[in-house]
C-alpha cells in the first residue's frame, strides 16, 4: 500500500500529517516506512529523528562528446527535449545540469561520438525511527531537477505493508514523480483563500492522473466552513480535520510529533487511517 501526502502549496502541514500518520499506522502493527520525497528541503527527519544506517549517492548518466568523432550533425540536439545539448558552429556543447539522463542522444548519434558518465545529483539516506522505517533524499546544492533523485528514493520502497510518501508541495514535475504510482493521495489544505485555490489546482492534477484521493483540512477553525463548502462543490471527501491548536504549533516549533505531544490528536489520525482503508478497500 503506497499512500502519498501532497498539497497544492507549501506550509499547509503536509509533513506534520505524513510523519504522524506513519507513526500512527506503525503503532497499529503495520510494517510502515516513511519516504521524504521533498528532496530539495527534506524535513521529516527533524520530527522522526531516525538512526541513519545506510547512505548512498544518487546519480544520472550525462553525455560526453568525443570531438574527434563528432561532425556536429545536430541529431543529438534535435532529439533533446530539455535543451541540454546545443550546437554552436562545428561543436556541440553539453549543459549537464539540464540533462534528464534519458540516454537518447547516445543511442541516436550516427557517429557513435557520445558516451555517458555518471554525475552525482544527491544522496539517499535510510534508517529507522522506532517502529517506522525511514528513507529520504537530499539534493546537491545548485541542482536544477529533482525528479531523478525522487525516482531513486522511491526505488527503495521495500515489500512492506504501508509506505507513506511525503511529496513536494505544488503541482509540478517533482510532485508527479512522487505520486504517479501510488494507491491513494491525501491532499492537505488549510481553510484560507490561498490554501483552497491551490487545493483546486492539486485536485485537477490528481484527477488527471486518475488516483483515488481525499482531503485533510489542517488548522481547521470553529465556524469556518470554507473548506467544507469548497470540497462539497468539487465533490471530494474530507477525510479528517486537524484543529487550529496552539499546542500543535508549539510541538511543531520544537520538532516534536503531535501524536505524542497533543492529547486528543490520536483520534483525528485514527479517523484519517480508517477513511483511507475504507476507500482503498471499496
Amino acid at each position: 500500500m503506497k499512500i502519498a501526502v501532497a498539497s497544492g502549496k507549501g506550509g499547509t502541514g503536509k509533513t506534520t500529517i505524513s510523519t504522524n500518520l506513519a507513526l500512527y499506522v506503525a503503532g497499529q502493527g503495520y510494517d510502515t516506512v516513511y519516504f521524504d520525497c521533498d528532496v530539495e528541503e527534506p524535513n521529516g527527519h527533524l520530527f522522526l529523528r531516525p538512526v541513519i544506517t545506510k547512505k548512498e549517492a544518487s546519480s544520472i548518466p550525462v553525455p560526453v562528446i568525443d570531438e574527434s568523432k563528432c561532425n556536429a550533425c545536430g541529431e543529438c540536439v534535435r532529439f533533446c527535449e530539455y535543451k541540454a545539448l546545443v550546437r554552436l558552429g562545428k561543436i556541440v556543447m553539453v549543459f549537464p545540469e539540464l540533462c534528464h539522463g534519458c540516454g537518447g542522444c547516445t543511442i541516436g548519434c550516427p557517429n557513435h561520438a557520445i558516451q555517458e558518465q555518471e554525475r552525482e545529483i544527491g544522496i539517499i539516506e535510510a534508517g529507522q525511527s522506532g517502529k517506522v522505517g525511514f528513507v529520504h533524499g537530499r539534493m546537491n546544492i545548485g541542482e536544477a531537477m529533482s525528479p531523478p533523485l525522487i525516482r531513486d528514493v522511491l526505488q527503495q520502497i521495500p515489500n512492506k505493508e504501508v509506505n507513506i510518501i511525503d511529496a513536494p508541495p505544488g503541482t509540478s514535475c517533482p510532485v508527479i514523480a512522487s505520486i504517479r504510482d501510488t494507491d491513494f493521495v491525501v491532499l492537505v489544505t488549510e481553510p484560507t483563500p490561498f490554501g483552497l485555490n491551490d487545493l483546486g489546482l492539486a485536485l485537477d492534477m490528481i484527477r488527471e492522473l486518475g488516483i483515488p484521493h481525499g482531503v485533510v483540512v489542517n488548522r481547521a477553525e470553529d465556524g469556518n466552513r470554507d473548506a467544507e463548502s469548497f470540497c462539497e462543490k468539487r465533490q471530494v471527501e474530507i477525510l479528517a480535520q486537524i484543529a487550529d491548536d496552539r499546542r500543535i504549533a508549539e510541538c511543531y516549533s520544537k520538532g516534536e510529533l503531535i501524536l505524542i505531544g497533543v492529547p486528543g490528536v490520536q483520534k483525528r489520525f485514527e479517523e484519517l487511517w480508517q477513511a483511507i482503508r475504507k476507500r482503498l478497500m471499496a
